[in-house]
């Protein structure tokens, strides 16, 4: 694990943060996850530009892209290149007191980097009770405030799944815990319109206009959560699977990756490669 913590690389095991950082003590703060490939984080402007978002809507101040950059040229720049990996990009409203008020003080930046395995072709997933409420403060935003988030994840864990999908108080199908979600009905790949309460995710993103500009047809539709029950086909999407084809949803099997997830798995290779490392 390789750290930088307001422009100082220091030792992931040392203490590095105020005990008293509003990220800490409230989950005061915005993050980006951004994947590794070839020592290089992918899309960077792109989850820019959704930080900004997400500090906005917190109505925490802007950090200059440029300061992260640093951060990140630093990590990447310790030891052997990072063949394949992740990238957090973390900042809170910095020192603040106990209470959900906010101190006049700087925010904190943190830049994490680390090695990881690549996900495999396809995984599992269950449903989960609960659900996010997308008329909420931070609908749709990229905050640190994860706590539900933990509960659902290990709930599948403890379901021999890796992602929980959750449903919005509506009772349409949302997202996972950090995943986006599509399905493939009637030769038809849907996902849920940002309006259902789900992050805008960048692979998300990426694979809608990637898929259309393939003559793939891509729907964002409100989608009823029982859609899960008869889909052809399920996909969830993150920076770190890119698109993953999904074998099984609670006791039901899926075939994976489907014929429609192929397609845009390899939609998703070609314009990976001839697009580069921020597209």
């Amino acid at each position: 694990m390789r750290v930088w913590v307001n422009g100082q690389v220091v030792d992931a095991d040392v203490p590095s943060v105020r005990a008293l950082d509003h990220g800490v003590t409230v989950g005061d703060g915005a993050f980006e996850t951004c994947k590794i490939v070839n020592g290089e984080a992918f899309a960077l402007t792109r989850h820019f530009r959704r930080l900004g978002r997400t500090l906005s809507g917190l109505g925490l101040p802007a950090v200059d892209d440029a300061v992260i950059r640093e951060g990140i040229q630093e990590v990447l720049a310790i030891g052997d290149p990072i063949a394949f990996g992740r990238v957090r990009i973390t900042v809170t409203g910095g020192a603040g007191p106990l209470g959900s008020d906010r101190n006049d003080s700087p925010a904190t930046v943190i830049v994490a980097a680390t090695s990881s395995a690549p996900h495999e072709p396809s995984a599992a997933v269950v449903t989960v009770p609960w659900v996010r409420n997308e008329r909420g403060a931070t609908a749709g935003l990229k905050t640190t405030s994860y706590a539900e988030n933990v509960i659902a994840v290990t709930h599948a864990r403890s379901r021999g799944a890796e992602e929980a999908l959750m449903a919005n108080t509506r009772g349409e199908l949302c997202e996972g815990t950090a995943s986006n979600v599509f399905v493939v009905t009637d030769g038809v790949l849907r996902t849920p319109p940002l309006e259902s309460g789900c992050l805008a995710g960048i692979t998300r993103e990426l694979a809608i206009e990637w898929c259309r500009a393939a003559g793939l047809e891509v729907v964002e539709e409100a989608l009823p959560f029982d859609v899960l029950d008869s889909a052809d086909e399920v996909m969830i999407s993150n920076s770190s699977r890119d698109v993953q084809g999904v074998h099984a949803v609670d006791d039901r099997r899926l075939a994976a990756p489907g014929p429609v997830t192929t397609k845009v798995i390899d939609v998703w290779r070609a314009a990976e490669s001839s697009l580069g490392i921020d597209p």
